[in-house]
């Protein structure tokens, strides 16, 4: 048995376009952020406040900001609060996607997915690889949904953000959120 959904048609009898499919999306969504970073405080933390400020220039809702070590148990379990958490319909994670051996923010994330969005990841390192070239290969930029809610985890540099922010998640948001209430 087949979960692929046919296409909405639009009153024409054609399938809507995307435009008019990102449309319907909400206005404004409640979000979380995490910034994972064994350094990084509320106060040093650069990429959560671009987070925060790329979001709430959307009119999109904060509803929880947390710095966090890169702890796999302590990620997976903030993740895990934040997912049982009323009202909150994205949660974007930054820091610790890469390989060295402080970067376990992808293996924290990665088991609890109950969807995958790999075109997320694939997409974000295609337009790395656009400003960085072939290092774009080591980001383990990551999305899928969790416990009702969408989960972007990316790099942590201003950088990174400032490109997954605008580039892919703001344009996308209230598409995916709309998609996931249905």
């Amino acid at each position: 048995m087949s979960t692929h959904h046919a296409p909405r048609e639009h009153e024409s009898g054609h399938q809507a376009p995307p435009a008019e499919h990102k449309a319907r999306g909400p206005i404004s969504i409640e979000c979380g952020i995490i910034t994972c970073s064994d350094t990084r405080t509320p106060e040093t933390d650069k990429s959560g406040q671009l987070i925060r400020e790329l979001l709430a220039q959307a009119g999109h809702r904060i509803g929880a900001y947390h710095v966090v070590k890169d702890e796999p148990v302590e990620v997976r379990e903030l993740v895990r609060q934040l997912g049982a958490q009323p009202g909150l319909e994205a949660l974007i994670i930054n820091g610790g996607t890469g390989i060295s051996r402080r970067d376990s923010t992808f293996e924290a994330v990665d088991g609890l997915l109950e969807k995958r969005l790999p075109g997320f990841g694939e997409l974000f390192r295609y337009l790395s690889y656009k400003d960085i070239s072939s290092s774009a290969m080591l980001s383990r930029a990551t999305a899928g949904l969790y416990q009702g809610i969408v989960l972007f985890s990316i790099p942590g540099s201003s950088g990174a953000v400032r490109l997954a922010m605008e580039a892919l998640i703001l344009p996308e948001l209230p598409h995916i959120v709309g998609e996931m209430r249905k």
